[in-house]
């Protein structure tokens, strides 16, 4: 077990470096946009046959298990035939860990708001930030539009980044890849409006539950991290605690917290999705003004929990090996 871990640790690291160096290029036939085009027509098969809201949210628990089994048996699959090979079979668990990464690609969309509103330009701040946020951005002024940035880099800190690591170290590219169809079901079909209530029960909550452990040693890295832009631990962890409910989501708010207790700033309060109006408590305290350089801190603070990430684990990890456990 200790043997499979290690094996996966220095796969992992390999992926993230990769990632850092890479990101997702544009041209990349990315797993991702493929799993998003199944769960696409699954939804249009299942709204053409089914009418009524129970119907719909059965058939949104089979797209969870037809996307979630699929995700998991197609990277499983070629690794069970490239076993033969070590070479060929860790090459592969590289590949498409790093296919299940988004550090560098979620620090650049971010940057692009931040470079739209430092050349202050409202208008294409938020259009940038549109890419990237389900919320409505057409009337968003300057602070609810860096607000809307941190929140994001934050939250997608453990969805796009520690998450799909924990996955990785544990049940390598397979389980990574499994985390990752669940999540995109999420982002598609996991909203409250009327139109995905029903079909996108399932795929919400099953998320809710992939997510719970992410979720916390997300804020638990972000907390411990709030040195790099100048925050304090215990009081990231203050806020984090304090305002752990403060979210629809029974997760978001534990590293949306420890990024707005890091940074001494308010974050969460009233959005519109889909032209309904949704309030969401506040977290943190107004210590500081938001202000455009804030979103560099939230990046930091999300490079700086991945490299914590592999540091901790690399030192179990390898303490475990030394001693034979």
């Amino acid at each position: 077990m200790v043997s499979f871990l290690l094996n996966n640790f220095i796969d992992l690291t390999l992926a993230v470096i990769i990632d850092w160096i890479i990101g997702d290029p544009y041209w990349f036939p990315h797993p991702v946009i493929y799993i998003g085009k199944l769960i696409s027509y699954l939804e249009k098969k299942g709204r053409k046959y089914i009418e009524n809201g129970k119907g719909l949210k059965v058939f949104g628990g089979f797209i969870v298990m037809i996307v979630a089994t699929i995700s998991f048996l197609i990277p499983y699959s070629l690794l069970y035939l490239t076993k033969g090979n070590q070479w060929i079979y860790h090459v592969l668990n590289v590949f498409i860990l790093w296919t299940t990464l988004s550090a560098k690609c979620l620090k650049n969309e971010a940057i692009k708001v931040y470079h739209a509103l430092k050349n202050e330009d409202i208008e294409d701040a938020r259009l940038k930030l549109s890419y990237i946020v389900g919320r409505d951005t057409k009337s968003l002024m300057e602070d609810e539009i860096i607000r809307a940035d941190i929140e994001t880099v934050a939250e997608n800190t453990a969805d796009g980044v520690i998450a799909p690591l924990l996955y990785g170290l544990v049940g390598g590219a397979p389980l990574a890849m499994m985390y990752k169809g669940i999540n995109t079901m999420d982002s598609m079909l996991g909203y409250m409006d009327e139109r995905f209530i029903n079909i996108g029960f399932f795929p919400a909550k099953v998320d809710d539950v992939f997510n719970y452990i992410p979720a916390r040693f997300s804020g638990i890295l972000i907390g411990l991290s709030s040195p790099v832009v100048g925050g304090n631990i215990i009081e990231s962890f203050k806020v984090m605690i304090r305002d752990r409910k403060n979210h629809k989501s029974p997760n978001c708010a534990y590293p949306e917290g420890a990024a707005a207790g890091a940074m001494g700033i308010q974050v969460g309060g009233t959005n519109t999705y889909f032209g309904k109006v949704v309030y969401k408590p506040t977290i943190g305290d107004k210590k500081v003004d938001l202000n455009y350089n804030h979103i560099f801190g939230s990046i930091k603070l999300m490079f700086a929990s991945e490299v914590l990430f592999l540091i901790a684990f690399g030192i179990v990890i390898l303490t475990l090996n030394i001693k034979g456990v």
